[in-house]
């Protein structure tokens, strides 16, 4: 191992984690995209017009199967395959980045390792995880607001993919036509994902570690997080978790986003959160559908997360 970090040497193996996340991010979407459209058309009706959640996804589905096809459960796919992969790479290469930027600047894996500063070798790892996912989430935020204007206006306006892609292409150069609702895509995106990688990493290192004592009565020897390999069962779980800790930081300004971009009109983020908390009565009405995000966020975590690590297990072994 090299005792110094460098960024060639950190970035050498950054392409398993692109590839890595590219291929998670297609097996993803393609599974949970139906719930997605779902929740998006949601998010986007006023607290009065469907107060119940179970009676809104049973009409709202009966509604777009009946009128499109099966398939309609499926719109805004087309620019979500095209953008979704990249987006996970991007993410998954920040959260490689960040994991082996902290390995290599501990020069021992031992539990009771401290720096200079007094951080323990825990604390630098799961900061550099953090710096690293909340890095990724930003940067892929100015790649996901304009797909997902385009996915938004497909899944609530009912504009074809063409006529929405126009719609967004051709106003690109115009902060209020192409780029709305880039502030909220930040807030989304920027800290929730240091989060979601956190999570994950802790959930994993949690279960690796019970397994190893109590299952196979492990020797206690220090671990290199980055070369253990990872179970199904480890990721699919760790992923779950992951899902659920960052929606809970994430999702007011998630539905703030699908507010600002199904809108006619032109609204901020303190106006339109102002005007969920006014139309629910509180602060709760910006966790309104958040059981329906956990239902498509749970699996579609579990299965990026290991189809990551089984792609990733796979290039690392070539």
């Amino acid at each position: 191992m090299d005792e110094n970090p460098t960024l060639d040497s950190v970035s050498s193996k950054v392409w398993i984690d692109f590839i890595s996340g590219w291929g998670s991010g297609a097996a993803s979407i393609l599974l949970c995209q139906p719930i997605d459209t779902i929740l998006t058309r949601y998010q986007a009706t006023k607290v009065s017009s469907f107060a119940n959640t179970k009676n809104f996804v049973f009409y709202s589905s009966k509604d777009l199967v009946s009128q499109y096809g099966v398939k309609s459960l499926w719109r805004g796919t087309s620019a979500m395959i095209g953008a979704v992969p990249l987006q996970n790479a991007l993410l998954m290469s920040g959260y490689g980045f960040g994991s082996k930027w902290a390995s290599k600047y501990n020069k021992s894996f031992e539990p009771s390792t401290h720096d200079s500063k007094g951080w323990s070798q825990e604390q630098i790892e799961y900061s550099a995880i953090f710096f690293g996912g909340c890095l990724g989430g930003f940067i892929q935020s100015f790649l996901m607001s304009p797909v997902e204007l385009i996915k938004v206006k497909q899944q609530v306006v009912g504009k074809s993919v063409y006529d929405a892609t126009m719609a967004v292409t051709s106003g690109i150069s115009s902060y209020s036509i192409g780029w709305r609702g880039i502030e909220a895509t930040i807030l989304r995106d920027g800290i929730p994902h240091g989060v979601w990688f956190v999570s994950y990493e802790y959930c994993k290192r949690s279960m690796i570690i019970f397994k190893d004592e109590f299952c196979d009565g492990g020797d206690n020897a220090p671990i290199n997080w980055n070369e253990v390999p990872v179970g199904a069962d480890v990721s699919i779980l760790s992923g779950a978790f992951a899902a659920t800790v960052a929606w809970l930081v994430g999702y007011p300004a998630d539905v703030i986003k699908t507010r600002i971009q199904s809108s006619q009109q032109n609204v901020g983020v303190i106006e339109t959160a102002r005007s969920i908390v006014q139309e629910s009565g509180g602060p709760l009405g910006l966790y309104r559908g958040f059981g329906l995000k956990l239902v498509r966020a749970i699996p579609a975590s579990a299965v990026c997360f290991a189809t990551y690590e089984c792609i990733k297990n796979i290039l690392v072994g070539m």
